[in-house]
């Protein structure tokens, strides 16, 4: 499978055009932020349609304190920072009003998995990501219901967010969009959590996917989301979960989600997408994954 991935990329560079830039920002989570960080790094690149850097937030307070990322260097910027277990771990106020105005000027934003349980104290950032994990009181819930309509709880209402077991979870297509267009209206994938009462402000978004959380509450959840921020898009999703003490795990080398960080990358750095679906796209019955050897050396933690 790895031919068709750089046969992909190399169609793409002799085309003629430019690799798309992103910056990864990372530094501190709950999860394997690192190895996280290299492998979304090593997925986009290997396509052939992006070049991809890593801004490290320094972990001792002054270092923090003066951590300036340049956003307005980049068409897409990936969250990959999460402070869900210690709450004094935060972006400088600097850092927090420069992405706001990136992505209300028109930058895209891509909320990776544990991305969208951080922050609880920016209001802003409850808006550009629309939902996350939040306690009950906190903003509001949204639940799909079996004719695929969405149910929407108020603070208070429902239950904080939280997820059981990870599965082989059943990704629903709920709206058609250039991220999942020629998808099968649904297909597997591996090894992931979904989350129920994922709640936010929940305002300018659009539901993508949901799927059945088997493993809890046996009902239906979004998986996927888009918002409108300002000028700039975002894209939200609790796939992608990388925990310490795995590698490469089932969850990233489902070809359904890396095909769909590429194709969200894109989207959100150009409004469109050309990147293929590929044919051992997973099914609604079966997952579909890459070799768990396939990553170079240097991405091995």
């Amino acid at each position: 499978m790895k031919c068709i991935f750089l046969f992909i990329g190399m169609a793409l560079f002799a085309s003629g055009q430019k690799p798309i830039p992103v910056l990864i920002v990372d530094g501190f989570s709950n999860h394997d932020w690192r190895q996280t960080s290299r492998v979304t790094k090593w997925i986009l690149e290997k396509s052939g349609r992006f070049k991809v850097d890593i801004s490290t937030i320094p972990t001792d307070s002054s270092g923090r304190a003066n951590w300036r990322p340049q956003f307005d260097k980049y068409a897409v910027v990936i969250q990959n920072s999460n402070n869900i277990h210690n709450k004094s771990l935060r972006w400088p106020e600097q850092a927090e009003r420069r992405l706001e105005q990136y992505v209300k000027n028109g930058g895209g934003l891509y909320i990776l998995h544990s991305g969208n349980n951080a922050f609880p104290h920016w209001a802003e950032y409850d808006k550009m990501i629309g939902l996350g994990w939040r306690p009950q009181s906190t903003g509001y819930a949204l639940e799909i219901d079996t004719n695929k309509n969405i149910i929407r709880y108020s603070p208070g209402q429902g239950r904080s967010t939280g997820h059981g077991a990870r599965f082989n979870a059943v990704i629903h297509i709920l709206n058609r969009h250039p991220i999942n267009k020629d998808y099968p209206a649904q297909w597997k994938t591996a090894n992931t959590e979904v989350y129920y009462f994922p709640r936010g402000a929940a305002q300018h978004l659009t539901v993508l996917s949901c799927a059945y959380d088997s493993t809890g509450t046996q009902k239906m959840w979004p998986v996927e989301w888009v918002v409108q921020y300002g000028k700039g898009r975002v894209y939200n999703s609790s796939m992608g979960h990388l925990w310490a003490g795995e590698y490469y795990p089932p969850a990233y080398r489902c070809y359904g989600f890396q095909t769909t960080m590429i194709r969200a990358a894109e989207w959100l750095a150009t409004g469109k997408v050309t990147y293929p679906v590929p044919a051992h796209f997973p099914t609604k019955d079966s997952t579909s994954l890459a070799d768990e050897n396939e990553l170079d050396g240097a991405q091995k933690p």
